[in-house]
C-alpha cells in the first residue's frame, strides 16, 4: 500500500517517510477481530448485530492496546498463602469517545476496564469542507495524570481525530492513544503528521477515501449503521 496523500512533513525520502509513518500504527490482526469486522462490513448486517459486533471488537481492541500498561507488585493473601502479585499501577485510564459513533466502542472497553474514567468529545464533520466542528467537551479534571484512549470507529480524513487530540492536549492530556475500527491511508498520514506521538490501533487499513471522505471498501457510515439513521 502506498502512502502518498500529499502531506510533505518529514518527507525527505518516500520510503523512509513510509517507515516513519507506520512506526506508531498497530493493526490488530487477531482472527476474532478480523472475523467480526468481516461480519460488520456486510451490508446485510442488522443494526442490532452491528452494535453488538462493534462492542465486541472494542473490547478486543482494548485488550490489545493496553497490553503494556504498567503494573506493580502488591502483597495479598490467597486462601492458601501470602504472596506478591501484579496489579495495575498509577491512575485509572480515560476512555474518550468522539460522539456519536465512538460510543459504540465504549461499553466493551468499560466491561474490560470498569474503573476507567470517561471523557466525551462532541465533533461533527461539516459535509461541505469535511472539517471537524466542536460542539461539546467534558473530561476528568486530572486528565494530565492519566493515559487517554481516544476512540472513534473510523479514521477517514483524520480531521476529527486531529481536532479531538488538539482538544485533549489543550485540556492537559499528556499521553494519548487512538483506537479505531478502520483507517484510511489519508487519515493515518494526517494524524501522524499532526500528532506523531499518538499511537494508532486499528483493525484494518483500507484502500482509500472516496470524493465524499468515506473509506473504501469500508463499511459505510458507522454512526448511521449503529443507530439505524441516515
Amino acid at each position: 500500500m502506498r502512502f502518498d496523500t500529499g502531506c510533505s512533513c518529514c518527507r525527505d525520502d518516500f520510503y523512509d517517510f513510509e517507515a516513519w509513518l507506520m512506526k506508531n500504527v498497530n493493526v490488530a490482526a487477531h482472527p476474532l477481530i478480523q472475523h467480526k469486522l468481516t461480519l460488520m462490513r456486510d451490508k446485510t448486517c442488522s443494526t442490532k448485530g452491528f452494535r453488538q459486533l462493534l462492542n465486541e471488537i472494542g473490547m478486543l481492541l482494548c485488550y490489545e492496546l493496553t497490553r503494556d500498561l504498567p503494573v506493580e507488585a502488591v502483597k495479598i493473601e490467597t486462601p492458601m498463602a501470602e504472596m506478591m502479585a501484579p496489579k495495575l499501577a498509577g491512575k485509572k485510564l480515560v476512555f474518550a469517545p468522539i460522539l456519536r459513533a465512538g460510543t459504540g466502542f465504549l461499553e466493551g472497553m468499560l466491561e474490560l476496564v470498569p474503573s476507567a474514567r470517561v471523557a466525551h468529545i462532541g465533533l461533527y464533520r461539516d459535509p461541505e469542507t469535511l472539517e471537524a466542528v466542536e460542539y461539546y467537551f467534558k473530561a476528568p479534571h486530572d486528565i494530565a495524570d492519566r493515559l487517554v484512549i481516544l476512540i472513534d470507529p473510523m479514521l477517514a480524513t483524520g480531521n476529527s481525530a486531529c481536532a479531538a487530540v488538539k482538544l485533549l492536549l489543550k485540556h492537559g492530556a499528556r499521553e494519548i492513544r487512538f483506537a479505531c475500527l478502520l483507517a484510511a491511508p489519508e487519515g493515518i498520514e494526517k494524524l501522524r503528521c499532526m500528532h506523531p506521538d499518538v499511537q494508532i490501533w486499528t483493525a484494518a487499513i483500507d484502500n482509500h477515501l472516496d470524493t465524499h471522505g468515506y473509506i473504501v471498501p469500508g463499511l459505510g457510515d458507522a454512526g448511521d449503521r449503529m443507530f439505524g439513521t441516515k
